[in-house]
C-alpha cells in the first residue's frame, strides 16, 4: 500500500510540474491582450478541439457522467446522445460562423460581440451584464472543480479534503496567471489526451474484469421494471420523455458557455475547422461513452460505494498497476484543470476588459487580469470548502445559467444578424434569472422546466429583437 502511495504521489508531483513548466513558456509569449484572451488567434485544428473539448467536459464528464450511470443504470445511456448534441451544434453550425463574425468587429470575448461596436448604445450594459453573469455562474462552476480536486487528492492520497481543495486550486492559478489563454489552451490539450486514453482504458479494463458485454447487460436488465422505468426512471410514458428531452437541454446549452465559444475566435484558419471538428466530436464519443460503461461495470465492481461519483478513482486503484492508476488519478485532476483554467481566464477578461469596455491599456488589463484570476480562486476554494454540493448538480446549474443567458442571444446573432439593443438585454436577462427561479422550484423528469423555459424565452425575445433584419 505505501509503495503505491508513493508512486501515485510521485505521479501527480510530475504533472503538476509539467503543468507549471508549460504556464512559464506561456508567459514568454503573452505580451498584450489579444494573446493572454484569445492566443493571439492562432490556435490550430488539434489544439482548438481539444482545448475547447477537454474545457467544456470538467469533472463532470468523468466523475458525475460516471457517477450518474453508477446511480441509476441503463438509463444514463441518454446522457450520450444528449451530451453529443452540443458537440454537433457548436462544431457544425456555431464554429465557423463565429470564427468569421468575431473577426468582422474586431472582438476578444463572448460579451463583447454580442454587445455590438463601439457606439452601440446597449454595447456599456451588455458587457457589464454578461461580465456579472460569468462571475456569479464561474465562482460556482469553478468551486465544483475545486471539489472535484478535493475528493480525488483525498482518496487518492488520504490527504484532509480541505488541503486537497487549496493544494489543486494553487496550481490551476499558478499556470493561469503566468500564461493566460496560451497555458491554458496547451494544458487543456495534454489533458483533453489525457482524459480521452483513460476514458478507454479503463472502461475496457472494467469491462473484461466483470465477464465481458454479456454480464454486463445481464445487470442492467432488471426483472419486473416497465420498459419505461428501465429507460428512463420514470413511471409513466409522459415523465419518461420528459427525462430524455430534458436531458437533451444539456446539449443545447454548449453554445452559451464563454469557455468553449472563445476556442473558435482564436483559430488562425479557417480551414482548419473540419479537422477540428472530427478530433472534437470523436474525442467526445470516447469520453462520454466511455463514462458510461465504466459508471456501469462499477455496478457490479463495487456495488457497496457509497458515493457514485468516486467509481472512476475506486476502479482505477482496484483494476490498475500503482503507475496506471497515478495517471488515472492524473486524468481526474486534468478534466478539473482544463474547466477551471479556461473559466478563471474568461472571469478575468469579463472584469479587465468588458466591464472597462475594452478601454485598459494592455499593461493594465493584463496585471488586472490576474488579480481577477486569484479573487475568483480564492471565493471559488471557499465555495468548494464551506458549501459542498454534488458536482453534478452544482456543474449543471452554472451550465444552464450561462447557455440560457448567452446561448439563444448568440444563436440568433449569428443566424440573423444584430439583435436590437433593448431586446438583447431581454433575452440576457431572462435567460439568466428564470434559470436561477426554477433551479429553486420543484425538480421536473430530467429538469426539462430548468434547460428548456428559460432558454426558450430568451430565444424568442431575441427572435423577436432580430425582425427589422428579415
Amino acid at each position: 500500500m505505501l509503495r503505491t502511495m508513493n508512486i501515485l504521489i510521485i505521479t501527480l508531483i510530475l504533472y503538476q510540474l509539467l503543468l507549471l513548466s508549460i504556464g512559464w513558456w506561456a508567459s514568454r509569449r503573452t505580451t498584450d491582450n489579444e494573446d493572454f484572451y484569445l492566443g493571439g488567434r492562432k490556435l490550430g485544428a488539434a489544439v482548438a478541439a481539444l482545448s475547447a473539448s477537454a474545457s467544456s467536459s470538467s469533472a463532470w464528464s468523468l466523475l458525475g457522467v460516471s457517477g450518474a450511470a453508477y446511480a441509476w443504470g441503463l438509463p444514463a445511456i441518454w446522457l450520450i446522445p444528449s451530451t453529443l448534441l452540443g458537440f454537433f451544434i457548436n462544431w457544425y453550425w456555431v464554429a465557423p460562423r463565429m470564427w468569421q463574425q468575431s473577426r468582422d468587429n474586431d472582438a476578444l470575448t463572448l460579451t463583447e460581440f454580442l454587445a455590438g461596436p463601439l457606439g452601440d448604445p446597449a454595447r456599456k450594459s451588455i458587457m457589464r451584464i454578461g461580465a456579472s453573469v460569468i462571475l456569479f455562474s464561474f465562482t460556482f462552476y469553478v468551486a465544483a472543480q475545486f471539489q472535484a480536486a478535493g475528493n480525488t487528492f483525498a482518496g487518492a492520497l488520504d490527504m484532509d479534503p480541505k488541503l486537497a481543495i487549496a493544494l489543486g486550486a494553487a496550481i490551476v492559478l499558478a499556470y493561469v496567471m503566468l500564461g493566460g489563454f496560451w497555458a491554458a489552451s496547451i494544458t487543456d490539450s495534454l489533458q483533453g489526451i489525457l482524459m480521452a486514453v483513460s476514458a478507454v482504458v479503463l472502461p475496457v479494463t472494467a469491462l473484461i474484469a466483470i465477464g465481458g458485454p454479456g454480464a454486463l447487460l445481464a445487470s442492467l436488465d432488471t426483472d419486473g421494471l416497465s420498459a419505461i422505468t428501465l429507460w428512463t426512471r420514470q413511471d409513466s410514458l409522459a415523465a419518461g420523455i420528459g427525462f430524455v428531452i430534458g436531458l437533451a437541454g444539456i446539449g443545447l446549452g454548449y453554445p452559451g458557455q464563454p469557455h468553449v465559444v472563445n476556442r473558435f475566435m482564436a483559430m488562425e484558419d479557417r480551414k482548419a475547422i473540419p479537422t477540428a471538428r472530427l478530433i472534437a466530436i470523436s474525442w467526445a464519443v470516447a469520453i462520454y461513452t466511455g463514462m458510461v460503461l465504466l459508471g456501469w461495470c462499477g455496478r457490479i465492481l463495487v456495488s457497496a460505494l457509497g458515493d457514485g461519483e468516486q467509481v472512476l478513482f475506486a476502479l482505477a486503484t482496484l483494476l490498475l498497476p500503482s503507475i496506471l492508476a497515478g495517471i488515472m488519478v492524473s486524468a481526474i485532476l486534468s478534466a478539473i484543470m482544463s474547466t477551471a483554467d479556461s473559466q478563471l481566464l474568461v472571469a478575468a477578461s469579463s472584469v479587465s476588459h468588458d466591464l472597462r469596455n475594452g478601454k485598459m491599456t494592455t499593461h493594465e488589463s493584463l496585471k488586472q487580469s490576474r488579480w481577477v484570476v486569484l479573487g475568483i480562486g480564492m471565493a471559488a476554494i471557499a465555495l468548494a470548502i464551506y458549501s459542498p454540493e454534488a458536482i453534478f448538480s452544482r456543474v449543471l446549474f452554472a451550465w444552464q445559467a450561462l447557455a440560457a443567458a448567452f446561448g439563444p442571444l448568440l444563436i440568433i446573432t449569428l443566424w440573423r444578424g444584430r439583435v436590437e439593443g433593448p431586446w438583447r438585454i431581454a433575452a440576457m436577462v431572462s435567460g439568466f434569472v428564470l434559470t436561477v427561479i426554477l433551479s429553486w422550484t420543484t425538480e421536473t423528469p430530467g429538469d426539462i422546466a430548468e434547460r428548456f423555459i428559460p432558454m426558450l424565452v430568451a430565444l424568442g425575445l431575441a427572435w423577436w429583437g432580430s425582425r427589422n433584419n428579415s
